[in-house]
């Protein structure tokens, strides 16, 4: 068994300069044709393509293997005469070769379109195209605007909106005047840019195949998901009406401590009341729910009273706020009355509620998950 490497010539450039019929077979004679086809032309690429096929016949017959040399062409006028000229004479070297696989070489994307058929009658071990060195450049741009032009998908997504883009410019220029229709097109297309770069239509794809999942399947989620976007939404609104009211304040650190002191309460409800449908869920789909899920509620509880702390102890400071102020207490014969705590003091308390609170969320999902406080820590750490 051998294989072909044969160097093939859709336009029969090689038969016209020369006056040769093809397929020229052997190693001699492919090196004649070189010298035929170099006096003819020199410019012709077909010189380096016949170089390379004789090249890769070479390493691979000092590789042991046995090897075939032969150069085909299409001697037709028209497309489908050459391609059936270019089949006859791979069927006339397999019936004369015992060939069992080829090698392509070529030098155009016009020769390109020949692999096809050495592949419906040998198995193409390998497509070597040549370029030449001098004009690779502009063979490597066409090679690559020819792949460009066959994707489909690139063809949407980028010659149909510069070609909206050119069309509408001018509609743009000639109503409100070049610089709004330039500003409009560079708006559009930086905005589209951005879609795709951030990937938004798949992850919009995604999101609404999750939605119709959790929709069919019935679970809890849903319903707790729903809430929490309510509850998003009212801390936003509350956060930025309480900004609203401020007056006299410059500078952005205030507005927004005051902002987060007024909407962390709603965005931790609508944070815990999310994991808490996640929680029923992992209960209702599964024989047990993970550590960290049943001890989320109260983690998202106790950052937000951390936060609120802070932003507390920054607007108390400026006199944004009230003290806060703790009432009468009687507890049997004694009494304690009321007292105002300090920013720091007020800061303390949210921190050590704060901490007191996860450490009652890993205990509780300790205990509903039957394990252990330090097993619980070394799953959640791992």
């Amino acid at each position: 068994m051998a294989t072909l490497v044969v160097c093939v010539d859709r336009t029969d450039d090689i038969g016209r300069k020369t006056g040769l019929e093809t397929p020229v077979v052997g190693w001699e004679a492919v090196r004649s044709l070189v010298t035929d086809v170099g006096l003819a032309d020199p410019e012709d690429s077909n010189v380096n393509c016949l170089l390379e096929t004789l090249r890769v016949a070479r390493d691979l017959r000092d590789e042991d293997e046995e090897t075939v040399v032969a150069v085909v062409s299409g001697a037709s006028e028209n497309v489908v005469g050459a391609d059936r000229s270019v089949a006859h004479q791979l069927d006339e070297l397999i019936s004369r070769y015992d060939l069992d696989s080829a090698v392509v070489v070529i030098d155009s994307a016009q020769d390109e379109r020949l692999v096809p058929v050495v592949e419906s009658r040998l198995r193409v071990d390998s497509v070597d195209r040549v370029v030449v060195r001098q004009a690779r450049d502009i063979e490597s741009t066409y090679y690559l605007l020819k792949q460009f032009l066959a994707d489909e998908e690139l063809r949407q997504t980028v010659l149909v909106p510069l070609g909206v883009a050119l069309v509408a410019f001018p509609a743009l220029a000639l109503t409100w005047g070049p610089a709004v229709g330039a500003a409009t097109i560079t708006a559009i297309v930086g905005v589209f840019l951005l879609y795709k770069g951030f990937a938004v239509d798949e992850l919009a794809k995604d999101g609404a195949a999750q939605v119709q999942t959790a929709l069919y399947s019935g679970n809890v989620s849903v319903v707790t998901y729903v809430v929490a976007a309510g509850l998003t939404m009212v801390g936003m609104f509350v956060g930025a009406l309480e900004v609203s009211r401020m007056t006299g304040v410059e500078g952005v650190l205030l507005p927004s401590m005051m902002f987060v002191f007024h909407a962390v309460p709603w965005l931790a409800m609508a944070g815990a009341t999310a994991s808490i449908g996640r929680v029923l869920d992992e209960a209702i789909d599964s024989e047990g729910v993970p550590n960290a899920m049943l001890n989320m509620p109260f983690i998202l509880v106790a950052v937000s009273l951390v936060i609120r702390g802070f932003s507390a102890y920054f607007l108390e400071r400026s006199e944004l706020i009230d003290p806060l102020r703790v009432p009468r207490v009687t507890v049997g014969q004694s009494a304690f009355g009321a007292f105002d705590l300090l920013p720091g003091e007020r800061l303390a308390g949210f921190v050590v509620a704060a901490v007191l609170l996860a450490l009652v969320g890993v205990r509780i999902a300790a205990a509903l998950s039957g394990t252990n406080i330090e097993e619980a820590e070394l799953e959640q750490g791992s």
